[in-house]
């Protein structure tokens, strides 16, 4: 794997992004795995899933750069379901010969020197103050000053300094969302009785007496004696009926809301103090003479 005419060094390697071979994003360089016998890269992790919380292996034998991303011939689904491995830890033979079988590949891809014995040791070594990596020199594969036995923390030009440092590690808060049931909604029909009350119009027959005087040359025939006679009254009354109408539709439906929701939790972080010998005077290890 190769930027221009040299290999591409640990520090350039943590700043790129790694893409697959159709051009999809894949996720972040998270750490560099160097050869133990000619200190070259042969490995990188890829930050996957959720949060970039996962590391997935990929060789950079076939990969190219072009300064800004990674470009490996493999696809993101292949990436992603790589066999688990432990990122942060010594590479086994074992361990590389599962990553080579499901890439495809040998052994002999990414062995520069042909040494197939040292092929399954690589060591993934952190640095202060920068991104995880070993840092490697672009021709040589090794840092300037110093073997290949490079010890954690170490910087160029001082040999001692990686026994002298502590790594000040921290946790940070990650939120995610999940859906739940928190709940149901249900309609159902029941039956009420009410009493209803209208007023309608209801006539009946009343009887009057009407007297009207008989007028000379009226022949009306005069008789003495007893007689009756008689009228049929008639009234209207109130009938009702009952009758089944539709008159509304009712139905649920649920909408999404989105709010604002404060998530508090601890954290813990790790502080670094130092004690001068000659003086009890203690300050942060942020502000110390040294990093």
């Amino acid at each position: 794997m190769s930027a221009g005419n040299g290999f591409l060094n640990t520090e350039q390697l943590m700043n790129l992004t790694a893409y697959d071979a159709d051009g999809e994003k894949i996720g972040s360089i998270g750490q560099v795995y160097r050869d133990d016998a000619t200190g070259r890269p042969e490995w990188v992790t890829v930050k996957t899933g959720l949060f970039g919380m996962k590391e997935s292996f990929v060789p950079l034998s076939g990969a190219r750069s072009d300064g800004e991303a990674l470009h490996v011939p493999h696809s993101k689904d292949v990436v992603k379901d790589a066999p688990r491995v432990d990122a942060g830890q010594h590479l086994d033979a074992d361990e590389e010969r599962r990553l080579y079988q499901h890439y495809g590949l040998t052994a002999a891809h990414g062995n520069g020197n042909g040494n197939a014995g040292r092929k399954g040791e690589r060591t993934s070594v952190e640095a202060p103050g920068i991104a995880t990596g070993t840092y490697v020199d672009d021709r040589s594969g090794s840092r300037p000053g110093q073997d290949k036995g490079v010890s954690r923390g170490a910087v160029p030009g001082d040999g001692r300094r990686g026994k002298d440092e502590l790594i000040r590690s921290e946790e940070r808060l990650r939120v995610a969302t999940e859906n739940e049931e928190v709940g149901r909604a249900r309609l159902k029909k029941v039956v009420v009785t009410e009493n209803v009350t209208t007023t309608v119009p209801i006539s009946h027959e009343e009887v009057r007496v009407v007297r009207e005087p008989i007028r000379e040359g009226d022949r009306v025939r005069a008789d003495i004696g007893e007689a009756e006679t008689e009228v049929t009254l008639h009234a209207e009354r109130a009938v009702t009926r009952k009758e089944t109408v539709p008159v509304e539709r009712v139905r649920l439906e649920t909408e999404k809301v989105t709010e604002q929701k404060e998530i508090s939790d601890t954290v813990r972080k790790e502080q670094i103090r130092y004690e001068d010998g000659k003086d009890t005077r203690r300050g942060d290890g942020r502000n110390g003479p040294r990093r």
